[in-house]
């Protein structure tokens, strides 16, 4: 028989509040949300279960203000929540993010049933923003108008166990006209060459084995001490951590791209043979208006300079279509260099006016029929070409760094997948003995497609990493916990390409 101070007890007992984070936009973003998914795992919430889609005690919104209709999305998904929150008592919504930033008293006129509203420069506040709102009963919207603190210092909720974003600088000094992004995160700020390499030794000291180098334009970094080679130097500093294996970064910016770097990456072991380098357009007349302080030349140099010192690099690229004036032969010149260059693969964009942006008013705005077209004639040159270009790696021997879920088809295929050094995605057989993520295989390619590698044969080698140990380990902590929800968020290193993409291109570059 059960005591009255038994079910007293019993009742006390409550389960922990849950959480899920719903991440757009660029990865500094999807950096930040593993910094809130901390701050709440610190304040003792617990992610929700796996397609839980709303159905948490907190849902927070770390939102995108670059791509087209981004308040539309944002409302939308909050309107669907709303009849949710209503049945559900103490269900709290938060919006932070670079739309947060940008229309704050707006969001919760138009959501009057949203909790928090917080900026990109205080995602540290959020516990505290909404034990606010539960005590005060009333929406609590605070935006910082500079950095409180540098993101690095906040609790981490990682999502990977291998694989780290290591943020080095947040903001930017730049003015391109199409990118709202200056004036939502700020001025450059760079963060101290031995706070970023404490946390990538710690890091690898977890078990991750590869880290990306994180910044807006993250070649500029030194810009706040004058040291034009502070990046060169923090590269070659990676070279000398034991144990990190593979050392990435973005999104770089050519006019700040050196030679000094192009000497670093070639000459440090663990820097990777991958360059993810944004043209935006081919036209200098275009790039002119875009107030992007390079031109056709300079970028083409840069790409010439790469090859030469890293000849199996992989270069990736940004590249708007139909900006303000853009003519037909301007586009043209964007079509050669995509020629000239021969991406690897490219991330391809149809202009749309971003409010707030000085491209947003500017005359001769192109037609959105001849914006279409001129990009799908773009997709086609340049899906040629990154399928040119994967052929000529069939037949090579690769070390494939093992990804955790970057193969949809991994299962029925019976395959596994992982990266290529220079961060190509191959699908290979999977073999007899256990393969975890983080681990490494060798394998050679036997076909290519526009996208991805396969490796058809059987694995020629198997490597065992602390990697995997920490991947194992992890998995092993939180099987009889809910499971996280990834809610698409992007893998370490460049994903593959989108077939259709609407936006200004910008993120961080």
């Amino acid at each position: 028989m059960t005591s009255s101070s038994d079910r007293s007890q019993a009742v006390d007992v409550q389960e922990p509040k849950t959480y899920e984070v719903r991440t757009y936009g660029c990865q500094m973003n999807v950096h930040d949300s593993e910094r809130l998914s901390g701050l709440l795992e610190g304040a003792g919430y617990v992610r929700a279960p796996e397609g839980s889609d709303g159905d948490a005690d907190v849902v927070v919104f770390n939102t995108c203000a670059v791509r087209e209709n981004a308040d539309n999305r944002l409302y939308g998904n909050l309107g669907r929540l709303a009849p949710m929150k209503t049945k559900r008592p103490g269900m709290q919504i938060a919006v932070g993010g670079c739309l947060a930033q940008k229309d704050r008293d707006t969001i919760v006129k138009r959501a009057p049933w949203v909790d928090v509203v917080f900026g990109t420069h205080n995602i540290g506040k959020l516990p505290v923003l909404l034990e606010r709102a539960r005590v005060q009963e009333e929406a609590q919207v605070e935006i910082a108008e500079s950095l409180e603190a540098f993101p690095s210092t906040l609790p981490t909720r990682r999502e990977s166990a291998y694989a780290a974003w290591v943020s080095i600088s947040v903001g930017c000094n730049n003015t391109c006209t199409f990118c709202i992004v200056p004036a939502l995160r700020g001025k450059e700020k760079d963060r101290r060459t031995g706070d970023i390499l404490a946390e990538i030794e710690a890091l690898v000291g977890e078990g991750v084995s590869e880290i990306t180098l994180l910044g807006q334009n993250v070649n500029a970094y030194g810009s706040d001490i004058g040291d034009r080679e502070a990046f060169s130097k923090l590269l070659r500093a990676c070279g000398q951590i034991e144990g990190l294996e593979r050392v990435r970064f973005t999104s770089p910016h050519p006019r700040d791209f050196t030679d000094d770097v192009i000497a670093a990456m070639a000459e440090t072991p663990n820097v990777m043979p991958q360059l993810h380098m944004p043209l935006q357009s081919g036209s200098d007349p275009v790039l002119k208006a875009m107030r992007r302080s390079y031109r056709q030349d300079r970028y083409l140099g840069i790409i010439e300079k790469v090859r030469a010192a890293i000849p199996h690099a992989a270069i990736t690229t940004d590249i708007i279509v139909g900006f303000p004036g853009e003519t037909e032969e301007d586009f043209e010149q964007t079509m050669h260099v995509a020629r000239e260059a021969r991406f690897s693969a490219a991330f391809t964009f149809q202009y749309s006016k971003r409010p707030g942006t000085p491209a947003a008013t500017m005359e001769n705005q192109v037609s959105k029929e001849v914006v279409q077209a001129r990009y799908e004639r773009l997709v086609a040159l340049q899906e040629q070409i990154s399928w040119d270009e994967n052929k000529k790696q069939v037949g090579r021997t690769l070390e494939l760094m093992v990804a955790e879920g970057e193969g949809r088809k991994d299962g029925a295929t019976h395959r596994l997948s992982g990266r290529a050094p220079d961060n190509r995605l191959v699908h290979f057989t999977k073999p007899d003995q256990e393969v975890r993520p983080g681990d490494v295989v060798t394998v050679e390619v036997t076909y290519a497609a526009p996208h991805h590698l396969l490796a058809e044969g059987a694995v020629l080698d198997v490597r065992r990493t602390r990697a995997g140990d920490a991947w194992e380990k992890r998995n092993a902590a939180e099987a009889p916990k809910p499971a996280g929800v990834m809610l698409g968020l992007p893998k370490i290193g460049a994903p593959e390409p989108l077939p259709v993409a609407t936006g200004s291109g910008c993120g961080c570059d």
